[in-house]
């Protein structure tokens, strides 16, 4: 089966706009929540695209679009796409997609003004993987992926296949989210989901709920021998995806973690990785009661006695939830960690959580310990409310 690798990514989240900036950012301790809120406040639309051309784009879609051109310009496609248009896709993941257009034309129907004539196209979750097709001019799959908080990482996860399977030999994907709207805080504040204190602290004793967040995160995924060819500069391998369903619940993980762990098992087992030959875990990492606890228990049923002896933090700590673009984010964040060989810090973890005794990187980042004469690995985790479970396996020199 081809091997796929990364060539590219990008990413604008509340640390700023730039993959690099998260990565250099959080490795440094540094906190984008701001007023219990993780918005991308270094993101400027007219930055970017023309008044005309923001209006033309929901901001979720705005989002995919800065991160995946960045993501382009860093694999090298700046002469044009690499292979034959339509062997080139694009794979986009969200978990509400475009409510702030879907909102505020609700808002003007109320009032008796009319809804504008592109609602439907600002609004549908396919926006995002729509827009970057027709930017790029990708004419192979391209579709939107909705699996809640594990949209991003689902989405990165079926453009492995679809190279793997010859239905595309370079894809662009991701996640993006920009959901930070009153209605969607009184939603999650309704399902006593959200921090009362504002504060993201995963895996810490005081944690009580997540810190909702936008953002977005993209890859360039190319087949390895297409990468090769062109003398492309190969970031990284994704070298497995495992993905489960818990089949359990709405809005609550399964506290004995059976399926999450499953998904970690299948992820390894597709990559070809032993339990012990993992170097680094970033965390799905909420900071909710019933998530942290949950996937420490799955990580150690995956990972048996080697859980206890790496690193694993989590992004959430430093720039929020991102929702459906969460696991896309952390994705680029782990890519970029592997190259550093440096495991950033959980920030806020001061006091571990009952059973919560694995290595949380409290305090500051630290070098991962990688034996001699092999790449550095890691997995990043993805859950869902539905009980979506995904997990990437990767690896980078």
């Amino acid at each position: 089966m081809r091997d796929v690798v990364i060539t590219g990514v990008g990413a604008v989240t509340p640390l700023g706009v730039g993959a690099r900036t998260l990565h250099e950012r959080w490795t440094a301790g540094v906190c984008g929540i701001v007023d219990g809120e993780a918005a991308c406040s270094g993101y400027e639309a007219t930055d970017h695209f023309s008044r005309k051309e923001a209006r033309r784009l929901d901001r979720f879609t705005q989002l995919a679009l800065v991160a995946a051109d960045e993501a382009v310009a860093e694999a090298g496609w700046g002469d044009g796409l690499p292979v034959a248009p339509d062997r080139a896709g694009s794979i986009v993941g969200t978990g509400i997609g475009g409510i702030w257009t879907l909102l505020d034309n609700y808002k003007s129907l109320l009032e008796g003004g009319q809804v504008g004539p592109l609602a439907v196209p600002l609004m549908m979750g396919n926006a995002g993987a729509a827009a970057v097709s027709m930017k790029h001019q990708l004419e192979g799959p391209s579709f939107g992926v909705m699996s809640a908080c594990a949209a991003g990482s689902n989405a990165i996860g079926v453009a492995l296949r679809a190279i793997q399977h010859g239905e595309a030999d370079v894809v662009i994907t991701g996640g993006s989210e920009a959901a930070l709207h009153p209605l969607t805080r009184a939603a999650f504040g309704a399902l006593d989901a959200l921090s009362d204190l504002g504060v993201s602290r995963p895996f810490d004793a005081r944690r009580d709920g997540f810190v909702m967040g936008e953002g977005a995160g993209m890859l360039v995924l190319e087949a390895g021998d297409v990468a090769r060819a062109r003398g492309a500069r190969i970031l990284g391998t994704l070298a497995g995806y495992g993905a489960t369903s818990d089949a359990h619940h709405l809005t609550a993980p399964r506290s004995d973690g059976a399926r999450a762990a499953a998904a970690i098992t299948i992820a390894l087992g597709d990559a070809g990785y032993s339990s012990d030959a993992i170097d680094y875990i970033n965390a799905h990492g909420t900071s909710t009661p019933l998530n942290d606890a949950a996937e420490t228990t799955a990580i150690k049923q995956a990972l048996g006695d080697h859980a206890h002896k790496i690193p694993i933090s989590s992004t959430k700590s430093a720039i929020g939830h991102l929702l459906g673009a969460a696991g896309a984010v952390e994705a680029v964040a782990t890519v970029l960690a592997l190259r550093d060989r440096v495991a950033p810090p959980t920030l806020g973890h001061e006091q571990p959580g009952e059973g919560l005794d694995l290595d949380y990187v409290p305090g500051k980042a630290r070098a991962m310990q990688v034996p001699d004469g092999r790449p550095a690995r890691a997995i990043s985790t993805s859950f869902g409310f539905g009980g979506h479970n995904a997990v990437l396996a990767m690896e980078a020199t």
